[in-house]
């Protein structure tokens, strides 16, 4: 099965600050473009198990990604799919995706209870630093813009640390992380 364990240390950041660690940082000088659709079942379950589930499209490829918590982060599950099967899941709640449907099963939701909800673009700036995945992210969705700073780490402590690292170099004001999906469900 194709799953990994994400540990990601990730702030929200004013449009000031985004600018500033563009600059500052060794990002590119161009993003590229990737566009979340969001999938949720009528009564909200995947989001009280903490779970969330969607299709990122990037360039010409569909990828199924299911999030759970771990203990050592975020446990994520792929399926790759065409974009034939992308477009029966937007537009007929049909989503074929075996590696996710099994974990879902284990947390008793059926892929029939599955529904589109909505979709976020982003516009991301990245590189990689010893060992470390920088992103900087400005995403758009019902009629909202917001910017975001992610650190992707091997270990919780390098992770953190470079993290806590950042954020006092650029005086940045840490607020509690909000995941992109709850975010575009804040604006439902």
């Amino acid at each position: 099965m194709n799953q990994e364990i994400e540990i990601e240390y990730k702030v929200l950041l004013s449009k000031e600050k985004f600018k500033q660690l563009l600059s500052s940082l060794n990002f590119p000088q161009e993003p590229f473009t990737q566009t979340n659709y969001y999938f949720e079942t009528p009564d909200l379950t995947l989001k009280h198990n903490h779970s969330a589930l969607r299709i990122r499209k990037k360039d010409s490829s569909y990828v199924v990604t299911l999030k759970e918590p771990h203990p050592k982060g975020i446990l994520e599950t792929h399926d790759i799919i065409s974009k034939e099967i992308f477009q029966d899941a937007i537009n007929n709640n049909k989503l074929i995706a075996p590696n996710c449907i099994k974990q879902l099963k284990k947390i008793n939701i059926s892929i029939d209870e599955i529904r589109y909800i909505g979709f976020l673009t982003t516009e991301r700036y990245e590189f990689t630093e010893n060992g470390l995945i920088y992103v900087l992210d400005k995403s758009f969705y019902n009629q909202i813009i917001d910017y975001e700073l992610e650190i992707e780490a091997p270990s919780k402590r390098i992770g953190l640390n470079r993290f806590n690292e950042l954020i006092a170099i650029f005086n940045i004001e840490e607020v509690p992380p909000v995941t992109k999906i709850e975010r575009f469900f804040n604006t439902l």
